[in-house]
């Protein structure tokens, strides 16, 4: 069987560091093209990754008749624009995140996904071994009544992470990125960092209802913010916690869910998974039992894989769907109002279900 032809748009840090080199790994696909806009970078990126073609033209990879399939790579304000013109020229659409910066726009892209035949997979990717093991403890009762979960998602910057783009472009650092100009990103840490946190809690909990917000901006130049903690109200009363941040020069990214019998943890910086229950009753001194979770049954792949496989199946990703995209883009955008406003906020869309009309 000859292999999907895919196109890159979007020729930026998130394609040289995320989606090129996970593409180059799979065997039953290939990138073709690549989109950009500085022609140094895409001829460099091409080299790298033995991309045969570039173009500075976005439109002229969506019209490729050749072309099975897009990445989207862009600047978080571009994503579902140039993820409906894709979906519309019978491309399957693999999504940078955060999916939008708009509810308007979310619920747009999860319509024209949902009235498709094309896979789309939206970034986070969620589908890993650990948070499908978490999933089927929780489901199991192993942890008795879940009562809170917390995650955290957090770096140095969006500095930090450019110093490593500039070494795979072979740039010199740039001393202003648009991650910090408010009128280019739209938003901050909260959309850049946060998403993988309550895409996380999202994943094993299900759809949030309310939303407590407040942000910071504590050390970067911009006036977005760089910190940001949130508490979510997800059904049933279980209450989670997600923080994230370009203030983290250690690097966190974890999370723990804590239930009556039990509690599961996923250290920082891992794919691993624990389980602590208590050996005792009665004396709150006892040691704790642990175990490290197996998590052998499901498959590790990372999310070009996990896409091109469902291509191949002709399925949609049970977990990173449009879907879940846009209620964690309603999460983030009610996290905003909520700190601006001062208040708990409601959150209209859920996982499972459409928004409200």
């Amino acid at each position: 069987m000859s292999k999907l032809k895919v196109g890159v748009i979007g020729a930026g840090g998130i394609a040289s560091k995320l989606h090129l080199p996970e593409m180059a790994t799979v065997k039953e696909a290939e990138v073709v093209v690549l989109a950009g806009r500085r022609e140094s970078r895409l001829k460099t990126l091409c080299g790298k990754f033995d991309v045969p073609r570039w173009t500075q033209s976005y439109d002229e990879v969506i019209a490729d008749p050749d072309l099975d399939a897009v990445i989207v790579a862009l600047p978080h304000p571009l994503h579902v624009k140039y993820g409906l013109m894709a979906l519309e020229a019978g491309k399957h659409v693999h999504m940078q995140k955060p999916l939008s910066t708009s509810l308007e726009e979310a619920e747009q892209f999860v319509q024209a996904a949902e009235n498709s035949d094309r896979t789309v997979l939206a970034l986070p990717f969620v589908a890993r071994p650990h948070i499908h093991a978490a999933r089927k403890l929780i489901a199991e009762g192993r942890l008795g009544q879940v009562s809170s979960a917390h995650s955290r998602f957090s770096h140095g910057g969006p500095e930090v992470y450019y110093a490593t783009i500039g070494q795979i472009l072979e740039e010199e650092p740039e001393d202003e990125l648009w991650f910090f100009d408010a009128e280019k990103a739209d938003v901050g840490a909260l959309f850049d960092m946060g998403v993988y946190a309550i895409a996380t809690l999202v994943t094993i909990l299900g759809s949030v209802s309310q939303v407590t917000c407040r942000m910071s901006t504590v050390a970067k130049p911009t006036t977005l913010e760089d910190t940001a903690s949130l508490i979510l109200e997800f059904a049933g009363g279980v209450l989670g916690t997600a923080e994230t941040g370009w203030c983290d020069g250690a690097r966190t990214y974890g999370f723990s869910v804590h239930g009556t019998e039990g509690k599961l943890v996923n250290p920082s910086l891992t794919s691993n998974l624990v389980h602590y229950r208590p050996t005792s009753q009665v004396d709150e001194d006892a040691p704790l039992s642990e175990t490290l979770v197996d998590t052998s049954a499901w498959p590790d792949v990372h999310s070009h894989q996990h896409w091109i496989d469902c291509i191949l199946a002709g399925k949609q990703p049970s977990l990173s769907s449009a879907r879940t995209a846009r209620h964690v883009t309603e999460i983030m955008l009610r996290g905003l109002e909520s700190a601006r406003e001062g208040r708990t906020v409601h959150v209209l869309s859920c996982v499972d279900g459409a928004m409200p009309q």
